[in-house]
C-alpha cells in the first residue's frame, strides 16, 4: 500500500484561499484541493486540484472528507458565507478532521469616517431614507431583494457577476472586480452624485478604496456587520496563521 499523502481541503472563493492553495502546493508531499461553490463563472487559476459545486450540506461534506481521506479542512470562504461556514464546522467535527477558519480582518472606522453599522441588509435598507436618494450599493449580487421596495431611490450596484432579481427598480449595474483605486472610487462617487455608500464588512485592501473616497467626500457609509462564527470556532487572519495551525512553515529555502 502506498503511503498516505497529507490532504488539505480548502473551501475557497477568496484571494486568501488562492494564496493558501499556492503555499500548500509548494510543500512536497501535501495534496491540496480547493472547492468552489460555482457562483463565479470565471474563477482565477488555482494551485493543486479544484472541484466545483456543493457537497449536499454538512453530512455530504463529512462523507467527502472521509472518502477522500482529508486530514485538514480550511474554510477560506467569504466572511458572509454563513451557511457554508456552519456546515464546514459540523462536517469537520463529524469526520474528525482538523478545521481552521481563515478570515481576513474586518475594516475599522477612523475618526473622520461617518459609518452607520447595521446587522443585516434589511437593516441597511431601513436606514437609507435618512440619507439622499442616490445609493452606491457594493454588497454583492445576492441579496438585492432587500432593497427592491425602495422605489424612490436610485442605485448604482457594483458586482463581479450580474445580480439576481429582484433588484430595485431604478438600478444601474457596474460589472467590475477589484482592486480599485481611491482616485477611481472618488470619481465614481462624484460622477454619480452619490449620497450614501452601502457595503458589507468584507475586509481586505482590494475594495477598501471606496471607504477612503467616502471619507474624503464626507459621505455616510452604511456598513453591514459580519455574521458570528459558529460556537467554539475561532478564525486566523492570514495564510501564515493557517500554516502554523497545520504545523507547516514556509516552503522552500
Amino acid at each position: 500500500m502506498s503511503p498516505h499523502v497529507p490532504h488539505v481541503l480548502i473551501l475557497g472563493g477568496t484571494s486568501e484561499a488562492r494564496e493558501l492553495a499556492a503555499a500548500l502546493a509548494a510543500h512536497p508531499g501535501v495534496r491540496v484541493t480547493t472547492s468552489l461553490a460555482g457562483r463565479v463563472t470565471r474563477p482565477g487559476a488555482l494551485a493543486g486540484e479544484v472541484r466545483v459545486g456543493g457537497f449536499g450540506g454538512a453530512a455530504g461534506l463529512a462523507d467527502w472528507l472521509r472518502d477522500e481521506r482529508v486530514d485538514a479542512l480550511v474554510d477560506a470562504t467569504h466572511p458572509f458565507a454563513e451557511t457554508i461556514t456552519a456546515n464546514a464546522a459540523r462536517a469537520a467535527a463529524e469526520a474528525g478532521v482538523t478545521a481552521v477558519v481563515l478570515r481576513r480582518p474586518g475594516w475599522r472606522p477612523g475618526p473622520e469616517d461617518r459609518w452607520h453599522p447595521v446587522a443585516s441588509l434589511a437593516e441597511a435598507a431601513d436606514l437609507l431614507p435618512r440619507f439622499g436618494p442616490r445609493v452606491f450599493l457594493t454588497t454583492g449580487r445576492l441579496g438585492l431583494s432587500a432593497f427592491a421596495h425602495l422605489t424612490d431611490h436610485r442605485f448604482v450596484v457594483r458586482s463581479v457577476e450580474p445580480p439576481e432579481p429582484p433588484v430595485p427598480p431604478h438600478t444601474e449595474v457596474l460589472l467590475a472586480r477589484g482592486p480599485f483605486t481611491v482616485a477611481d472610487e472618488t470619481e465614481l462617487l462624484r460622477g454619480n452624485l452619490i449620497d450614501v455608500l452601502v457595503t458589507k464588512d468584507s475586509g481586505g485592501a482590494a475594495t477598501a478604496a471606496k471607504l477612503t473616497a467616502a471619507r474624503r467626500l464626507g459621505l455616510p457609509v452604511v456598513v453591514v456587520g459580519r455574521p458570528p462564527l459558529p460556537d467554539g470556532v475561532t478564525a486566523v487572519p492570514d495564510v501564515a496563521g493557517v500554516l502554523e495551525r497545520l504545523g507547516l512553515g514556509p516552503a522552500g529555502p
